[in-house]
Order: structure tokens, then C-alpha cells, then sequence
């Protein structure tokens, strides 16, 4: 089955999108509303009441780039970083580097995404730690890490190894976890690894184009939060078929058309809910 280039995008449904300064109230507020924690709206139209503050520094993490301010997400969301991190730091020592996850009261972000707003989001760098200084020096004041995927983006580099094969898979097996978004050629390589008794987790993990030094994890939606809007299920299977195969197509890697409703338009109405959590004191 030929697997078209709008069939992999709407089976996907849409990760992230860069955004380049792009005018936004949501990143001007500083602190989250008070309150129990609730999710309103999508991943990539939404917002948070009651975000919780990801600390610092925790068993097996450590939150890096905090000078953006984009720390904050729902009580399953945190309890998710501590639990994959401290498995991390069992297996190997290491320190997951966690990226952003939303802004105070989630919303748009003025840059690098447009998802990441009802703080169910969250990136988890591929390269990892001994220590929190040596991630603040290899984060916070240097451009992103060693791509894991080679320059022509059909295999990973020599960057990849057992230990971020690892971290994808355990992020994958968290219960909480609803898809992960990876560049294509880590996406192959898992397919490749995986052994044919155990591959149900590879159905969680989606490729999409970036994604090379990090990986893009998201919840689902929690139960305490009735107006969050789920996204459509996951096609059935391992992923490593056709759709895979897609990516590594002519079509895919230098498209010579437009893609209907791709990029997705800006959203024009918000959810009433998150117009008060913007205004709320």
C-alpha cells in the first residue's frame, strides 16, 4: 500500500510547527493561575489552569533552558519526568536533560512551537548528563547537541547508541505516555532493534521531520480535565511498514507541492475557557 504524503501527515497530526517570533500574550504572563490543575483545549490550541512548577534539579533529570519560562504542566506531566527519570538514572547513571514543557498558562509560544500549550507536552534530549552544571554548560549557553541522525537524514549517526535506544523505549512503556514524536531514521532504527516478541511500544513512537537531538513525548488527556481535547487515536500497528518507508521517499524528503491544510492555520477562536485563564489575576 502506497502511503500518500497528506495520509502520513494527518496520521501523525501535526507535532510541532517553528514559529519565528510570532506576537503572543501567553509567553508576557509569568505565573500560572491558582487552583487545581486542569487541561483545556488541544495540544496545539489550548492552555492549563493551575500548572505545577517542574523543580530544577530532581532524581534523574535535570530541567534545562530555564530562562524561557516554559517549566510548567499538569501534575501527570511531572510526576512522568520524575518517574522516567529516576528509571533513567538506574539504568544508566546518567541525567535526563528536559526540555520545555509550557509557559505558565500554556498558550502560543512566541517561538520553536506551536503544540506544547495545555501542558501535556514535553521534549527530552537524546544526549545525556553526569551532572546538572555539565547540563547547564552543554544547554543553556550552546547551540543544541550532536544530531543522533546523519547529515542526509536516512540513518542515525554515530551519536545514537544503546543508551538513547534505551531512553526512547522506557519513554514509550510509561502508561501515561500517548505518542512520541522522532526524526525518521531514530524511528528506523528502533523498528530495526526491536525484537519480534516485543515491538507493541514501537506503536507509540511517530516520525516526523527534526526531532534529531531530541525526542517530543505527550500525555494523554487526564481525567480530571473533561474539556481537553483528545486527538485522534493512532493508526493500528508497529509503524514500521509503509508509513515508515514514506519518509524516506523523494516525495517526502523534497515535497513539490503544497500540502492542503499543512501547515495548520493559526487557531482564530480559542477555547472561552482559556480567554479567562489568560485574564485571570
Amino acid at each position: 500500500m502506497r502511503v500518500t504524503l497528506a495520509q502520513s501527515l494527518l496520521a501523525v497530526v501535526c507535532c510541532a510547527v517553528p514559529l519565528v517570533g510570532s506576537a503572543t500574550p501567553w509567553g508576557e504572563v509569568k505565573t500560572p493561575t491558582v487552583g487545581a490543575a486542569r487541561v483545556i483545549g488541544s495540544v496545539a490550541n489550548g492552555c492549563i489552569s493551575g500548572a505545577q512548577v517542574l523543580p530544577e534539579i530532581g532524581a534523574g533529570y535535570v530541567s534545562i533552558r530555564r530562562y524561557r519560562n516554559r517549566f510548567y504542566g499538569h501534575p501527570t506531566l511531572l510526576r512522568f519526568i520524575a518517574e522516567v527519570g529516576q528509571a533513567q538514572q538506574r539504568l544508566t547513571g546518567a541525567l535526563l536533560l528536559v526540555g520545555d514543557l509550557s509557559q505558565p498558562r500554556g498558550g502560543l509560544m512566541s517561538s520553536s512551537h506551536r503544540s506544547h500549550q495545555n501542558g501535556l507536552d514535553v521534549d527530552v534530549w537524546l544526549t545525556q548528563a553526569d551532572s546538572a552544571a555539565t547540563a547547564r554548560q552543554l544547554m543553556d549557553h550552546a547551540d543544541d547537541p550532536p544530531s543522533m541522525v546523519r547529515s542526509d537524514g536516512m540513518r542515525v549517526s554515530t551519536y545514537w547508541g544503546a543508551n538513547q535506544r534505551a531512553l526512547v523505549e522506557l519513554l514509550a512503556r510509561h502508561r501515561s505516555v500517548e505518542r512520541i514524536f522522532a526524526n525518521p531514521a531514530i524511528k528506523l532504527a528502533l523498528c530495526q532493534s526491536a525484537t519480534a516478541e516485543d515491538r507493541g511500544w514501537l506503536h507509540k513512537v511517530r516520525p516526523w521531520k527534526g526531532h534529531d537531538a531530541h525526542v517530543h513525548v505527550r500525555l494523554a488527556c487526564p481525567p480530571d480535565s473533561p474539556q481537553c481535547d483528545a486527538q485522534n487515536p493512532l493508526p493500528p500497528g508497529d509503524g514500521c511498514g509503509a508509513e515508515l518507508e514514506w519518509w524516506f521517499s523523494e516525495e517526502a524528503r523534497r515535497p513539490k507541492r503544497a500540502i492542503p491544510g499543512y501547515p495548520p492555520a493559526k487557531p482564530t477562536k480559542q477555547p472561552a475557557a482559556c480567554r479567562a485563564v489568560l485574564g485571570a489575576q
